[in-house]
């Protein structure tokens, strides 16, 4: 079954490029036991629900940043180092989607409430870690819930919360990006709240890299892998200014406002990794705006 909230990426395959240096299998092990380990730990996560509501969001913060500094990735914060402005209003936070890391990147700057395609639940060990931090689950295929996904995550806007959504659908290699699909920003529209868009890139060194995306006939494990090997492998989480409640009056104006603020921050600054096959090297990269 085939619609518009079924997005195609072109990436694949060629687009994931060669690992420029890999830890040594000891390293490896390492990395693979204590991800494990800190995500077992979020059994003892459950007693911070009984804390007060910043504490709460610190632990649970930690915790993930704690399982991803585990598969040896580092956290650089550019900007905000909260997607809410206003504590206690709500935020639709729009980021690009590349990975799997992706969720783990976002709750370590602060724990939100992911809009995520229905088959992430079933994903073995990530599965129930995004499951526990409040997820919303949408099944694509069945186009007829997408109101009822809209009112509910209106709801949530309304009552306070950040909700984030990868506006562009579906993963993309990092090098490329999509157009933003405009349906979950009826949301913000209806729950008078504003748009927070943030942008994920990673790199190795000083190079751009695509070694963590997760996209073509990668299984969840094939992805996993590389990111273990993956030496220097760093995170940005650019989080641009909020796009205050009446900049937009329907939600393809909001989702474009989201969409070119995004493009904006593609840089030039750091070079592209080396990649057999990639279709996207002849796009044209705009200069980094802070």
């Amino acid at each position: 079954m085939s619609h518009a909230w079924m997005p195609a990426s072109p990436c694949g395959d060629g687009c994931v490029a060669s690992a420029p240096g890999e830890v040594g299998k000891l390293r490896q092990t390492w990395r693979a036991v204590t991800a494990i380990t800190a995500i077992l730990c979020g059994a003892w996560i459950a007693l911070a629900l009984f804390l007060p509501g910043r504490q709460r969001e610190s632990v649970v913060r930690l915790w993930f940043h704690a399982i991803l500094r585990a598969f040896g990735v580092r956290l650089e914060v550019h900007g905000a180092r909260r997607f809410q402005e206003i504590p206690k209003r709500g935020v639709l936070v729009a980021s690009n989607h590349v990975s799997w890391l992706d969720e783990l990147a976002i709750d370590s700057v602060q724990p939100v409430r992911i809009v995520a395609k229905k088959d992430i639940k079933s994903w073995p060990v990530l599965g129930p870690i995004i499951t526990a931090v409040g997820t919303v689950y949408l099944d694509r295929e069945k186009l007829r819930e997408l109101p009822q996904t809209v009112n509910e995550l209106a709801t949530t806007l309304r009552n306070g919360s950040a909700v984030a959504i990868h506006a562009e659908g579906t993963t993309w290699c990092g090098l490329a990006s999509g157009h933003y699909k405009p349906a979950l920003f009826q949301a913000a529209l209806d729950a008078g709240v504003p748009v927070r868009p943030i942008v994920l890139r990673y790199r190795i060194g000083g190079h751009l890299t695509t070694q963590p995306a997760f996209v073509g006939s990668d299984t969840l494990i094939d992805s996993i892998r590389r990111v273990i090997k993956a030496r220097d492998l760093v995170v940005e989480v650019h989080v641009l200014d909020e796009i205050a409640p009446g900049r937009a009056g329907t939600r393809r104006e909001l989702a474009k406002l989201a969409e070119e603020q995004s493009i904006r921050l593609t840089s030039t600054e750091l070079e592209i990794a080396p990649s057999t096959g990639d279709s996207h090297r002849a796009r044209p990269v705009s200069p980094l705006v802070a």
